[in-house]
């Protein structure tokens, strides 16, 4: 019988969440940049013309991506993926340092970042992986052979030294949960937060210590007949093992001002003249964005009329600290709508991933979702305080044209295999 062709249907209300988001994020990116009088929102000298100009290409590429065969994607995702990694393989021969990460290669009077467009792609490829017919998330294999696809452009990422788009490859592990991986992986997930924290915190004796009580009480109560009293000494090996790792790398190999960071964060530092010292440097941006965010109220100070924002007290405003505009000029009620827009957005691509007719378009995507929440979470309890410094844009709201184009693509490409459902089997 021939499948009958319906044609497509894009779902709007994706489409408006965007449009709102990255219109409203344009705003700010106004009153973060602007010097002055404001003759011109097309002056390409600001990054507000610059931001105008994204925006307009973004639209463009929307039309593009939309425009091209949902089975693509699809059909194309390994390609898609390797001519990533090679873009990112590259910036160690062609790259541009900036900030000291060569993340960036310079063409004319512009930047491109391949490490924002290298996650929709690797979406694609853990998404056409999963959903090959050979592929059982069960076994131990097919796991590793997914993690695989995600750790190589994580790592190449990480020794261009960008730790943070690094921290983002994190999110795909929502993917393989949703998808069978078994509880126990989210069980070692945990542990090894608590563990890193708690090695750092108090010490590898104290960590070993409380990992041998819990370890050993658990294997007691739960202990069935003829289990072997092995299996918790090795687990309690592996714990001794790694917290003494995680010591060691946060002495003896991460930068100064990375242990920095953590340092404050977990308030490791006891010299109390250091600690003033540490946050008179490092925590002059955290400090900052909170001062303008506090100041900001119930209903914020009025668009264009903050005090932190127009002085330029928050350095990179316009980029990683955006957020703080929006607290401090529109206030709590701003700052909550924004936060009830990415959730919104958020809630609906995994509504849409849920109601997909086959396994491809719904880990791509949990993918979408993931990466968003992701840096959603980290960026605004960056700029709070709640969470280490890192460097990460909000999705969509934050200067830059390699980062929106980056989140367009990873959102446009769902949006059209989602309009192609209707003519699936």
């Amino acid at each position: 019988m021939q499948r009958e062709h319906r044609g497509f249907k894009f779902d709007w209300i994706t489409i408006a969440l965007f449009l709102i988001l990255v219109g409203f994020g344009w705003l700010n990116i106004v009153s973060a940049s602007h010097t002055g009088e404001i003759t011109s929102y097309f002056d390409m000298s600001q990054p507000y013309g610059k931001q105008l100009m994204f925006i307009m290409l973004t639209l463009a590429l929307i039309v593009i991506i939309l425009s091209i065969e949902a089975k693509f994607y699809e059909r194309f995702a390994s390609i898609i993926y390797f001519i990533s990694l090679l873009s990112l393989i590259g910036l160690f021969i062609f790259g541009k340092n900036v900030n000291g990460a060569t993340s960036w290669y310079a063409i004319g009077g512009m930047t491109l970042q391949p490490s924002e467009f290298a996650k929709f792609a690797t979406s694609l490829a853990v998404a056409k992986y999963i959903s090959d017919l050979q592929t059982n998330m069960k076994t131990l294999q097919d796991q590793l052979k997914t993690v695989a696809i995600i750790v190589v452009p994580a790592i190449l990422i990480l020794l261009q030294n960008d730790a943070g788009s690094t921290i983002v490859y994190a999110s795909f592990f929502f993917v393989f949960y949703r998808e069978g991986l078994q509880q126990i992986y989210l069980l070692i997930a945990v542990a090894i937060l608590l563990l890193s924290v708690l090695s750092l915190k108090f010490g590898v004796l104290f960590t070993a210590i409380l990992s041998a009580i819990l370890i050993f009480t658990i294997y007691f109560l739960k202990r069935k007949k003829r289990a072997s009293f092995l299996q918790p000494i090795v687990v309690l090996v592996l714990c001794i093992g790694f917290a003494f790792g995680v010591r060691t790398f946060y002495d003896s190999i991460l930068k100064p001002h990375q242990k920095d960071r953590i340092s404050l964060w977990l308030r490791l530092e006891k010299d109390p003249e250091k600690l003033q010292q540490m946050k008179q440097t490092i925590l002059y941006n955290l400090n900052e964005s909170e001062k303008a965010i506090s100041s900001g109220g119930i209903t914020g100070k009025g668009y264009l009329q903050g005090t932190r924002t127009t002085g330029k007290f928050v350095p990179e405003q316009h980029t990683d600290y955006i957020f703080s505009t929006v607290g401090e000029e529109w206030g709590f009620a701003g700052s909550a709508l924004v936060v009830v827009l990415f959730v919104a957005l958020i809630i609906r691509v995994l509504y849409l991933a849920e109601s997909q007719k086959n396994q491809f378009s719904r880990v791509y995507g949990y993918c979408v979702a993931s990466i968003l929440f992701v840096h959603f979470t980290i960026n605004t309890g960056m700029v709070m305080g709640l969470i280490p410094t890192v460097g990460i844009p909000l999705p969509f709201f934050s200067y830059g044209g390699s980062g929106l184009w980056g989140f367009t693509i990873l959102l446009f490409i769902f949006v059209k295999l989602d309009s192609n459902k209707i003519n699936e089997w």
